[in-house]
């Protein structure tokens, strides 16, 4: 496993993140017996970086990594643990309210309390605001940052699919740094290349975290657009690739991601032990400049201006 470093971590956080938004499958005491092997493999492949959101299985991921932590709790010193919250389901308010984003203090704090309960731990390493809240009050999310700093209940901050701009507001009114901005990143979704977010990670050492990282590719991208004419050409390239460097086309798709110099860290949320550890792959891969295009000039058709 690659490592790296961050002032605001205590430990090195490892490149691949394990993500654990699918742990408990349809919580049965199967599925949920899966997602706990599914941890424990990735804990010996070298992950020591895990992401969760309070709603990931309507907090049932969160309980049952709990109950790993319960079961082992020296792993606990050995992790970063992240979640995220701010999106509020239809059936969390009431009848009348939809499904929403809210970063109310009240919510937030209340939020981080649950994921605090949930898993059993006394610290979030990393609190993540899910989605951009259109209603949001910077400076009142500034505070509630510093509140939860403060308290002891979280060591850091980021962001998750927020904007340039957004991230810059959020910025400007915090006394401390925002570490980490997890945004959609895969060969269907490259907006990230183009709408600043990545430029913006370089310049302030914001660590670009990508979910969905082989969408596209290992299963339909969300609100995917490709033709079978694009797909056509992106597998046949891929496959080109994969034969190059002696390795599955999934594993190219993450050398890919993994050779921009910002350093994106993609989230694996695999409950296979066997692809959890391959993964690890794409790190070890020679991936050149030229075939990094190669790939890009598949994936829009045409080839770069």
């Amino acid at each position: 496993m690659e490592y790296i470093s961050n002032s605001q971590f205590t430990l090195d956080s490892s490149r691949l993140i394990y993500g654990c938004m699918r742990i408990t499958g349809d919580n049965s005491e199967a599925d949920r017996n899966k997602g706990k092997l599914a941890v424990r493999a990735a804990i010996e492949a070298g992950y020591n970086h895990f992401d969760h959101a309070d709603i990931y299985g309507k907090g049932e991921s969160e309980l049952l990594f709990g109950e790993l932590l319960k079961e082992s709790p020296q792993l606990r010193e050995q992790m970063i643990i992240t979640s995220k919250a701010g999106i509020r389901p239809r059936a969390n308010s009431g009848d009348y309210a939809p499904t929403h984003y809210d970063f109310s203090q009240k919510y937030l704090l209340e939020s981080v309390e649950g994921s605090l309960q949930r898993l059993g731990i006394e610290q979030l390493d990393m609190f993540l605001l899910h989605r951009p809240d259109y209603l949001m009050d910077a400076d009142e999310v500034a505070e509630t940052f510093a509140i939860l700093k403060a308290s002891g209940k979280v060591k850091a901050f980021g962001v998750s699919n927020f904007t340039a701009s957004q991230v810059n507001l959020l910025r400007d009114k915090m006394s401390m740094p925002l570490v980490a901005n997890q945004v959609e990143i895969n060969i269907h979704n490259v907006d990230a290349f183009h709408n600043g977010v990545l430029d913006q990670c370089q310049q302030h050492n914001i660590m670009p975290i990508a979910w969905c990282p082989l969408g596209g590719v290992a299963y339909s991208a969300w609100g995917n657009t490709f033709s079978i004419e694009d797909e056509q050409r992106i597998e046949n390239e891929l496959n080109k690739q994969a034969e190059k460097y002696q390795c599955q086309p999934w594993q190219v798709v993450l050398a890919w991601l993994l050779r921009h110099p910002v350093g994106i860290s993609p989230i694996v949320g695999s409950t296979n032990p066997e692809r959890i550890k391959a993964a690890k792959v794409a790190l070890s891969l020679a991936y050149s400049r030229e075939d990094w295009y190669r790939l890009f000039e598949a994936r829009n058709g045409e080839a770069v201006p």
